[in-house]
């Protein structure tokens, strides 16, 4: 099974469970910058559609690498870290960022200059780079060579998902475009531009840093097909075995066996077997204390009772057979 089955399945489910956090990132970014550019290219001129368009560049790296930087912080579980904190985050990746993304845009537009097919591999091998530099620290020439490294042997599957991801996004645009249809252009160029940033941008970044984690996990051996689908396999700030709270039966961490097992000697809890288990012999009857006359009981405890002549159950005396609990029998039963 490849380690990217059911990738797009865990990005919807991520996406759905912190839309809040992701959209609002998304959103103020592409709001401030878009009300930028509609300003520069109304009364800028040819200076101002230039300053635009460096604009859009700078907010469209951001947007990425702070979402980028938001699935990462999400891995425990939780939202440890604001709007503010994590642009804060993603501000000193930027230059990086954006560099290693125009490198890669030129040499793939060459590729697809070159009959498509080389700007398609291109695209596909260096996908991973701002998760590499974003979670893996890499430089901006590292990125390239560990994006490539990470992606080989899975190229194929990773080609695929972004294909439908794509077909997801053309889908959604051709809706978006139905519904702000009878607005005028402008306005509807700039609300479409806002929607689809902010509603589909965070979706992108969840399956490429899905995928990042996952093709990782499975180089390093630590991916099986049971952990997929099951958040982050292997790395770290994965929740440990048995839950959030601790491994099965560790301090806040499920009882042994599950939630459903009756406790011991419960209802629908199997008997206890004999002392020492199936095959094992009896333990031998306790022994007297030195000193203490046989058929006689240890000082404190009371003689044993057995049944009298007329079934009367109130004599003491030793047990049938003539033998104590505390004595060993010697030779056989008597009949």
């Amino acid at each position: 099974m490849s380690p990217l089955t059911g990738v797009l399945g865990e990005a919807w489910q991520l996406y759905k469970r912190y839309a809040a956090h992701f959209l609002i990132i998304s959103f103020i970014i592409y709001v401030i910058a878009a009300v930028l550019v509609g300003l520069l290219d109304g009364f800028g001129g040819a200076a101002g559609r230039s300053v635009s368009w460096i604009i859009s560049l700078v907010a469209t790296f951001l947007v990425y690498a702070a979402l980028v930087k938001a699935v990462q912080d999400v891995r425990d579980g939780r939202v440890d870290m604001d709007l503010g904190q994590t642009i804060k985050a993603a501000v000193p990746y930027l230059l990086p960022v954006a560099a290693a993304s125009i490198l890669a845009a030129i040499g793939i537009g060459i590729g697809f200059i070159l009959l498509i097919v080389p700007g398609l591999i291109l695209l596909t091998f260096w996908s991973l780079i701002v998760p590499s530099i974003m979670i893996g620290e890499a430089g901006i020439f590292e990125s390239f060579s560990r994006s490539w490294r990470t992606v080989r042997g899975y190229a194929w599957h990773v080609f695929g998902t972004y294909v439908l991801v794509f077909l997801i996004r053309i889908a959604f645009e051709i809706v978006l475009s139905i519904i702000l249809f009878a607005l005028p252009i402008l306005a509807r160029n700039l609300i479409a531009d806002v929607v689809a940033g902010t509603l589909f941008t965070p979706f992108l970044a969840l399956v490429v840093t899905l995928i990042y984690y996952r093709l990782n996990a499975a180089h390093a051996g630590q991916w099986t097909p049971a952990a997929a689908g099951a958040g982050w396999p292997g790395g770290p700030g994965a929740p440990p075995p048995g839950g959030p709270g601790g491994p099965p039966g560790g301090p806040g961490g499920p009882p042994p066996g599950g939630p459903w097992s009756p406790p011991p000697g419960g209802p629908g809890s199997p008997p206890p077997g004999p002392p020492g288990g199936p095959g094992m012999p009896p333990p031998a009857p306790p022994q007297p204390p030195p000193g203490q006359p046989p058929g006689q009981p240890p000082p404190g405890q009371p003689p044993p009772y057995r049944s009298g002549p007329g079934g009367d159950s109130s004599t003491p005396g030793p047990q049938a057979g003539g033998t104590a609990p505390w004595q060993r029998p010697e030779g056989p039963p008597q009949g």
